[in-house]
């Protein structure tokens, strides 16, 4: 069984390859969504975690979204973990 898991973000800009977003809540375990697809609400898979760095408690997320999909910085997204 596949469980989805609401990613708390919010947007901070783009880097030459990346969107970076800014986590609102952490929980213990969550670093291990690196490479991890992620989705929209609807289920679309819209890119991929890259990296995950800076503070333990708030950490920042660098997301890899794919050049042909729509992306909306406001839309909830989630991650796949297996």
């Amino acid at each position: 069984m596949q469980k989805y898991i609401k990613l708390n973000l919010y947007y901070l800009g783009s880097s030459k390859k990346h969107q970076i977003f800014r986590t609102r809540k952490w929980n213990e375990g969550l670093e291990k969504l690196t490479n991890k697809p992620v989705f929209t609400e609807e289920f679309d898979e819209i890119g991929r975690i890259k990296e995950i760095f800076g503070p333990v408690n708030l950490p920042f997320i660098s997301m890899k979204i794919s050049p042909e999909k729509e992306f909306n910085p406001n839309n909830n997204f989630y991650a796949k973990m297996k």
